[in-house]
């Protein structure tokens, strides 16, 4: 194999090519990326540079000399714009083909936008380097911001824009805060904890539209009929995989790309995180995870991959994220979605501390916790992994950290 290009130029897009090095690929090594920027890390935007902690240059992964070193064909600031599956051929923005012979597609997702809102000034989104700094102008002492979707997103701003002095309104469309996600029991749990922090919370909010006045925002009408004065909003409602350039490639689009147990969706063709929607047989499901941590566990597995084709391992990872809220980190093992059971085993909001087991089935399949200790929290993760039946891990956290359970 002599040439491989990589779609995507962030976390996942570099370290795939440098797993690719690393392991011995001597071939022509195309990294491609729609932003011009040399690639960086995204988590910090809603955090240390909303906050102001560190300047945009803190953010690469790896300095132009260690890019250098991995002697990539670097194609910045240009995305792809088709594929050509058969002929084994990448259609870039810029009108160039590319030929290939293995293809690893980690092209990442996009903020979805709030209908009738596009052009508004002083209405964002947070996806890029470019949409934090345009959204840090607005977070200063008393501007009103107005963050339609309570997620992780939307509550790491609120909790960044609270700390600069920000009047700030969160709102969301379901009854609970992130319930589908993590159940309605820690959804409350969150939500108290923005309320004692003097974010104005409303749920079952609908947003009907975006009030503006020669072009700057106003305010954001609800379905009920009330109106939110703002001066800000920030559109956290979830996010799109970037798979429009495959629409005629003949490859499986659904949530992502679809991909099986080893990251692949067609042969020599890998996806690799945000965008790739691959099935883990660790859970038994199909999962698409937008974290940090899974793009660079994927880029290695997938890296194996694609040079061993004789040797391919399933890509079964127990799923990490982290979320920084009001000087806490909020951390989860495991695959917390669709659970038939999230059990409050610890809450203390005084010492900002809770933990949540989640069970699917018999088995434990996640845990969501603040303010644990990284012991606990290795010790449910290997529970995880190791397919503990939900009995069996409640057993042996009683027995090794009582205080746990």
């Amino acid at each position: 194999m002599n040439r491989i290009a990589v779609v995507g130029a962030a976390a996942g897009g570099l370290a795939t090519a440098e797993a690719l090095r690393r392991r011995g690929y001597q071939g022509v090594l195309t990294l491609v990326g729609d932003e011009a920027e040399l690639p960086y890390d995204r988590p910090p935007l809603s955090k240390q540079i909303l906050a102001g902690e560190w300047e945009p240059d803190r953010l690469a992964l790896r300095g132009r000399a260690d890019i250098d070193a991995l002697d990539l064909d670097l194609r910045l600031g240009v995305g792809a714009s088709g594929l050509d599956a058969a002929a084994r051929t990448l259609l870039l923005a810029d009108g160039t083909s590319l030929p290939y012979e293995a293809l690893v597609v980690a092209t990442g997702v996009r903020a979805r936008c709030l209908p009738g809102a596009e052009g508004v000034g002083g209405v964002h989104t947070l996806r890029t380097l470019t949409d934090a700094l345009a959204l840090k102008t607005g977070l200063r002492m008393g501007q009103r911001l107005v963050i339609v979707g309570a997620g992780f997103l939307g509550a790491e701003v609120a909790a960044v824009a609270r700390r600069l002095g920000a009047d700030v309104t969160l709102l969301e469309a379901g009854p609970v805060p992130l319930a589908q996600a993590v159940g309605e029991e820690t959804g409350r749990i969150l939500a108290q904890v923005h309320r004692e922090h003097g974010v104005r919370l409303h749920t079952d909010a609908k947003v009907a539209t975006v009030l503006s006045a020669d072009g700057e925002v106003t305010g954001v009408a609800l379905a009920d009929g009330r109106v939110l004065p703002a001066d800000v909003v920030l559109v956290a409602i979830g996010s799109l995989p970037n798979t429009e350039w495959l629409a005629d490639s003949g490859l499986a689009l659904g949530d992502g790309l679809v991909c099986d147990q080893y990251s692949a969706a067609a042969p020599e063709v890998y996806g690799v995180g945000d965008v790739a929607c691959w099935h883990n047989p660790l859970f038994d499901t199909a999962m698409r995870v937008e974290h940090r941590t899974n793009a660079g566990e994927q880029a290695l597995a997938v890296a194996h991959n694609l040079l061993n084709p004789d040797a391919r391992r399933p890509f079964a990872p127990v799923p990490y994220f982290w979320s920084d809220q009001y000087g806490a980190k909020i951390q989860a093992y495991g695959y917390l979605r669709d659970h038939d059971e999230a059990r409050v085993l610890r809450s203390d909001l005084t010492e900002r501390q809770f933990l949540v087991a989640y069970r699917r089935g018999d088995r434990l399949t996640g845990v969501l916790a603040m303010g644990q200790t990284p012991r606990a929290l290795r010790a449910w993760r290997g529970l995880i992994a190791s397919g503990a039946t939900w009995d069996t891990a409640l057993t042996d956290m009683a027995v090794t950290d009582p205080a746990a359970v």
